[in-house]
């Protein structure tokens, strides 16, 4: 029996380096989660307020995305169009 393939929650861009929207509801709900929690700790984080936290929060934000998006997407590369 072979193996389970792996589900991709973002796909390659068709142009460029990186990732696009993502392309199963799995994706769109971490996705979403991200945004509430990147938004969330913007707000009560304010760079005025605490600078150090806020770079830090930041920081893993940016981190978890590219961890997520590497897992559970296509592998990254330059495309230029074609398939």
């Amino acid at each position: 029996m072979p193996p389970p393939q792996r589900q991709i929650w973002f796909p390659a861009k068709r142009y460029g380096w990186g990732w696009g929207p993502p392309c199963c509801w799995q994706g769109w709900v971490f996705l979403l989660g991200w945004l509430a929690v990147l938004y969330g700790g913007i707000y009560w984080l304010r760079p005025d307020r605490h600078p150090a936290l806020f770079a830090v929060h930041l920081a893993a934000m940016i981190t978890v995305l590219l961890l997520v998006c590497l897992l559970k997407g296509e592998k990254p590369g330059w495309h230029w169009g074609g398939k």
